[in-house]
């Protein structure tokens, strides 16, 4: 069973002048089917933000995906790739262009010879595919300059989110990102990182200005509102992904916190972002304009 939204647009002439433009977006997860072999003529960055998979090398060699990690879906290169059937994976995909990638290639954002990236927290490139998603709502005049700036902006959170970066990613704040969804106390998670709680809470409260508690309930409540808005699962298992048994603990958590219930905030968004469910991977030279519900 798996679940996909996505939106495919085509921007003009002049917005490819912006140097960097959007082609599309999507949020699927689940036991989806294997994606290939392919070969594209744009960039894709598919962010794989839980589960476990493989990836095949144009050579034809699987190397093994673990969330969270980073696919580069390069223009020219085939690829092959698919989310493991026992677990499936969620993933987050921007398509996009522009005579900008050469640049940010050159600077080492886009890594064509690295196609498989271990990241050490998705929040940040999670947030910029949500900036991409809700300004592809249907009849936005600014669709393509607001995408357009956001694709800049996923290309800086993945350069930070590297796992094996050291461009202020603060290493216990990166493990908390990595462990937030296990139902974990704080005096659990200190453990883990062989850290005292006061520890914790003081290294968190140097790196990110708020508690622990607060630090790991904002995560999971971003990924939540990312569940609700772009997949059907029901609350009860949208409360179980992000760390939840008790699915009326969550609603009403979600409920003080967000300011709606979740059933309500999926209700709005819904209404909100174009795009539907689709069981259909989409054929590159004939991308899709999602619509409706499928099975």
């Amino acid at each position: 069973m798996y679940h996909t939204w996505m939106r495919y647009f085509t921007p003009s002439p002049v917005h490819h002048r912006l140097g960097l433009v959007c082609l599309g977006v999507g949020l699927q997860h689940g036991t989806l089917p294997a994606v290939g072999p392919r070969t594209l003529d744009h960039h894709v960055a598919v962010i794989v933000g839980a589960g476990r998979g493989w990836f095949a090398a144009p050579d034809g060699r699987r190397r093994p995906v673990t969330a969270p990690a980073l696919l580069w879906l390069t223009p020219g290169v085939p690829h092959h790739y698919g989310a493991d059937p026992a677990t499936g994976w969620d993933e987050s995909f921007v398509d996009f262009t522009g005579p900008a990638t050469a640049t940010y290639t050159e600077l080492g954002y886009i890594e064509p010879d690295r196609p498989l990236v271990p990241l050490a927290d998705t929040a940040r490139p999670r947030a910029a595919v949500g900036t991409i998603a809700r300004a592809a709502r249907r009849g936005n005049p600014l669709l393509e300059v607001e995408t357009s700036a956001a694709v800049h902006e996923l290309l800086v959170a993945l350069r930070r989110a590297r796992a094996d970066d050291g461009t202020g990613q603060d290493p216990v704040l990166a493990a908390l990102a990595r462990d937030a969804f296990l139902p974990l106390s704080v005096a659990a998670h200190a453990a883990r990182h062989g850290m005292t709680p006061a520890e914790l809470r003081a290294a968190v409260r140097r790196g990110a200005g708020c508690s622990p508690k607060d630090y790991l309930l904002g995560i999971r409540l971003g990924r939540a509102k990312e569940l609700l808005a772009a997949t059907d699962l029901p609350v009860a298992a949208v409360a179980r992904r992000v760390g939840y048994d008790d699915p009326a603990y969550f609603s009403r958590l979600f409920t003080r916190r967000v300011g709606t219930a979740p059933v309500r905030f999926r209700d709005r968004q819904t209404h909100t972002v174009p795009g539907g469910w689709s069981t259909q991977i989409p054929a590159p030279d004939n991308p899709p304009l999602v619509s409706g519900p499928g099975p």
